[in-house]
């Protein structure tokens, strides 16, 4: 398991600190041998993953505001420079206005609506291409999602909305890149103490009814994901595109 990425080059977007999903998913990767680059946004970002990637070797930080397409291709223009051919890039992106993460969905603002969307999902087609002239050997694109784009869950509101639509987007790009031997594929991980779970409101009470309900009884490690990452990124899945995997210690397979 420690050379399953072997001297492959995996770019990780969207660390806010060391519980992000996308830090588990940075850890396993380098376990496993890969050569990190991490995009951030801002020098509190930039200083953050600095202190986080203290033990790392070789790692390359990219400065890169995804709602900006001119952004995102000198982004890879830097990375193309700097690192030359990309193996995996995880996108661990998603953002709305804390205001629409409660009450009614029907009082979504037109802003907080577009914002999400912009943000959590519209970003990840637009890595998508400007990756793909990099992703020269193919390779495996992963990004996050969420069961509230399945079911509707309280105060999810507008970002499960966006989860319906990057779900989508995945199977389309995974259509799109497929001949180019490149990957695209979800990873719909249980709630998790992250920062943007925080901004749920009543948030506290969605991880007690999964732990309650969840057939095994928990909640899911940020590790378990990063491990998720990590067999999507390898080899081991070589003839999957296009899906999502939940990783949520079953909550999804529950009816009641």
């Amino acid at each position: 398991m420690n050379n399953l990425l072997k001297d492959k080059n995996i770019l990780i977007m969207g660390v806010a600190n060391k519980w992000s999903i996308a830090w588990a998913i940075a850890e396993q990767s380098y376990r496993a041998g890969a050569k990190l680059s991490f995009s951030y946004y801002g020098e509190k970002s930039l200083r953050s993953l600095e202190k986080l990637t203290e033990g790392m070797k070789d790692v390359v930080f990219v400065e890169c505001d995804v709602t900006k397409d001119q952004d995102i291709e000198n982004t890879f223009n830097m990375l193309k420079e700097r690192v030359g051919v990309i193996h995996g890039i995880a996108h661990c992106i998603a953002h709305a206005k804390t205001e629409e993460l409660k009450g009614k969905f029907m009082d979504t603002s037109r802003d907080g609506y577009a914002m999400a969307h912009d943000i959590s999902v519209y970003s990840l087609i637009s890595i998508s291409k400007y990756a793909k002239p990099l992703m020269t050997e193919g390779g495996s694109i992963i990004t996050l999602t969420y069961y509230g784009g399945e079911k509707v869950i309280p105060n999810y509101n507008v970002m499960g909305v966006a989860k319906a639509a990057l779900d989508a987007s995945v199977k389309y790009l995974a259509v799109d890149l497929g001949k180019d031997n490149i990957r695209v594929n979800n990873i719909s991980a249980g709630p998790i103490r992250t920062l943007a779970g925080k901004g749920i409101s009543h948030f506290d009470q969605m991880l007690k009814a999964f732990e309650e309900k969840s057939p095994m009884g928990r909640l899911v490690d940020p590790a378990e994901v990063g491990k998720t990452a990590l067999f999507l990124f390898s080899d081991l899945s070589s003839g999957v595109t296009g899906e999502t995997i939940h990783v949520d210690c079953g909550y999804n397979v529950i009816g009641i």
